[in-house]
Parts: structure tokens; sequence; C-alpha cells
């Protein structure tokens, strides 16, 4: 929250301040190497595809709370907007007017001010100053204040900090910078990091979604060598545990019914350790329940879920509902499998659009094309599958029936059956690619390690 009064020696002679030294510093206060520049005021977040970044962690949601944001250009009033329709405010409700520090303090005179304050001046700095100190006055305890300011200074900034404001943006910025801004205020600070979220979902059923989900969250776990979780959405028939020969007495289900009660100790009896940093949480695979959770209960386990691993890969069913809706919506990364038949087509075109249009500031989601060359089966060439959807494939399997089956029925990853197969060696860049780190280099044994392991 801002001060609500100004600290002393600043407010009061405003009218003393000068163009060459505004705030009345010496050069032993500061002596900047060069002027700032609008990237050195922004704030320090990781990156994301949508930003061409390069970001294994991922982007929690802001909390439940309301946003009012002041804008006086029309670029920043389409940023705010922008950002006002992310899938990481899908919580929040924020209302964006057109004004500055004076609309501002006009409407708090009379209502209570919301839980973040976004306002633009494109006053002088002292102007500035004195209408933020008016702003503290009516701020009610706990307000947050994101200033958007023109002037690009150094010694400006580092006054607004010491007056409370959260944060100090210049433009030029994106909306991620923005957007970035208002969850990096809202993180938990108990909490190390978010788990990034890898959604895969099958353009229809049978085309091979939770088994290449599985594979890559074996990847990210052997081959990244990142602690990994893998989630089974599809409570009554899923076949995680089948792939990873697991037969856990708790699961998700579990999970679900008890989402206000999850803490680290209950999320652990609840997972099973396929790797020493793959944990499964399997579905049930019962008809003795009908699983009718409510979609906040998914989106409360799976935000505790995030804080246990890096990487969180949700083996989505193929099926429509809330839940289902709001989980593809929420997740940081999206897979879409299809095969080459017509069907998919259809299915991963709404599933495209859908996605482009309620996660403008995402990245796209990523198609591949799975049991390619079906002998005997007519198939649209991949080029026209491509071209219909206007996305390129990342990956294109081979049909290969007698690899994938052997993998099956014998609990193990494509990886480990014959990791020189075309399917194998595709995965395994995949896997890398969408982990965006590089493969860790393998510590090579010494001859006296390898002699004590030696029976």
């Amino acid at each position: 929250m801002i001060s609500r009064q100004a600290p002393p020696g600043f407010g009061a002679d405003l009218d003393q301040f000068d163009e060459e030294d505004e705030f009345g510093f010496t050069s032993s206060d500061f002596q900047p190497s060069r002027p700032p520049s609008g990237q050195d005021l922004a704030p320090i977040s990781l990156p994301s595809a949508a930003s061409g970044g390069d970001a294994p962690l991922g982007e929690a949601a802001v909390p439940r709370i309301t946003i009012h944001a002041f804008c006086r250009r029309a670029e920043t009033y389409a940023l705010a907007e922008k950002m006002g329709a992310d899938r990481r405010l899908s919580r929040a409700k924020t209302m964006v007017r057109q004004g500055g520090l004076a609309e501002a303090l006009e409407l708090y005179q009379s209502q209570p001010t919301p839980a973040l304050i976004i306002v633009e001046s494109l006053d002088p700095a002292p102007a500035l100053l004195a209408g933020l100190d008016r702003l503290a006055e009516v701020c009610d305890p706990g307000t947050k204040v994101v200033l958007i300011g023109a002037h690009n200074d150094i010694a400006l900034y580092r006054e607004l900090m010491r007056r409370g404001v959260s944060e100090y943006l210049v433009p030029p910025f994106q909306v991620m910078q923005l957007l970035r801004t208002v969850t990096t205020l809202y993180a938990d600070p108990a909490t190390p990091f978010v788990g990034r979220t890898i959604a895969f979902v099958g353009a229809k059923g049978g085309v091979g979604a939770s088994t290449l989900a599985h594979n890559v969250a074996y990847g990210f776990a052997e081959q990244m060598q990142s602690g990994t979780v893998l989630i089974d959405y599809d409570l009554p028939f899923g076949t995680a545990g089948l792939d990873f020969n697991q037969d856990p007495i708790q699961g998700f289900a579990d999970a679900l019914d008890k989402p206000d009660r999850l803490d680290a100790v209950l999320l652990d009896r609840m997972t099973a350790r396929c790797t020493e940093r793959l944990s499964l949480f399997a579905a049930p695979a019962s008809l003795d329940d009908d699983y009718e959770a409510p979609a906040e209960a998914y989106e409360e386990v799976l935000a505790k879920i995030r804080t246990t691993a890096p990487y969180v890969v949700l083996d989505l069913p193929h099926s429509w509902s809330g839940w289902m809706r709001k989980t593809l919506l929420a997740a940081d990364e999206v897979v879409i499998v299809a095969a080459p038949d017509l069907a998919s087509l259809r299915n991963a075109k709404n599933l495209f659009d859908l996605l482009k249009k309620a996660r403008p500031n995402d990245a796209p989601a990523q198609l591949i094309l799975n049991q390619v060359g079906v002998p005997g089966r007519p198939e649209i060439p991949v080029k026209e599958f491509a071209k219909a959807l206007g996305v390129e494939p990342v990956l294109c399997l081979p049909f290969d029936p007698k690899l994938f089956g052997q993998a099956a029925n014998n609990g193990q990853m494509i990886q480990d059956v014959n990791p020189r197969a075309k399917a194998a060696e595709g995965l395994s860049q995949f896997t890398q690619t969408l982990s965006r780190r590089e493969v860790p280099v393998q510590k090579t044994k010494s001859l006296i390690e390898r002699l004590v392991k030696r029976p």
C-alpha cells in the first residue's frame, strides 16, 4: 500500500524542484552508469513462450481481487483491457477507465479502494508526486498501486518505491509485462515456485494422447532429470497406472474429495512414485462412483500440486465439461494430439479456435499427428491437415503397433522398449523442446566408482 503521508521533506517543497536535480539528491546518493530504460524499471520475472522467452516454470493465477485501471493513453487502455481478459485474471474483477490520478482520486472520495489500482500519469515528476500523495490519503489499508509514468528516471523510481508504490512502469511495454507485474505482486511468498502445467488432449478418442502424455512426463523426469507430476484426469477409464505398472490405493479422485485438507504430507500419500523424480496421481479406473466433483475442486487441487514439482503433466480425457474447459484454458501449455483423419481435423480445428480466442496472450497450442501411415487406411496428407488448421505439427509419429503395443502390455515407456525407434527419438526431441532446457550432462563415473559398485 502507498504511504498515506509523504515522508518529511517531500510534498511541501515541490516548487523548489528543477529539471536537472528534481529531488535534491547529491552525487553521493547514487551514480548510475547510464540512463535507465523502460526495461530497467520493469519488474523482473520469468519469460514465457508468449514473449519468446525460455522459462521452465509456470505462472500462477491472480486471486479473487478487484483491479481498477486508469489509463491516459489509448495504447495503455487497450493493454489493460487485454490484461483483464487474460486467463491468469479469470478469478479477478477488472475495471478499466479513462483518466489518471485526478480521476482516481475523485472516484475514491466516495467509495472504497480496490485491492489493486493501476494508474497512468503523464504529469511531470512534481505534479505526479503531489497527486500520488493525495491518492494515498484515500487508499484503504492493503491497497496496492502500480504507477505507469512517462519519466524514465531512476531517481523518480527510487522515490516512488520509498513512498510505497508497488511497481513503476514506463512505456513502451507489452501486455505480458503488465500481466507479470500483477501476478508477481500476488505471488505466494511461502511457495518457492509454481510448476508449469502441460495439458495433453486428444482431438478424438483413441489417438494416443494419454500414451504421449505419459512418455513426455517420463522424459521430463528421466531425460531432463527434473521433478515431474503426472495427473490422470480420466477417473473412470484412466490408463496411467497400467502404463507405469502402478496400482495405488489413493489417487486423484481422493484429492478431489477433500481439496481443502490437502497438504504436503497428504499429497505425498496420494501419489505413486514411478521413478525417483516422477510422481503419479493415478485415476481409480473404477465405475463405482460418478466422479462429479465441482470445477473449483479441480482448480484448488491442481494449484496445490503445482507447488510440488517444476513440471505437471495433465492427461486430459476426450470429454467436455465445465472443469475440463477451465483446466484446458488455464494450462501453461496445451498439446493437441490428432490422427490424420476427418474427425480429428474437425475437432482439432474447434480446439485451436477456442484456445486462440480464450488465450490471446499465450503461445498457440502445439499439434502432434500420431498414427501416421496406417496400412490400407485413407488419410489426410500431413500438409493438407496442417494447411486446414493453419498450424504445422511439431511432431509426426509413424504408426508402429508393435512398439506401442509392447510398451503398453509391459507397462514400459517407448524410450525403454526401443530408444532407437523413430517414435522414441521424436518424443525425446519434443520433450527437450517442450522443457525449454538443455539436456543435463551425464556425469561420467570414475574407475574407482565403477569398481566399488561391482558385486
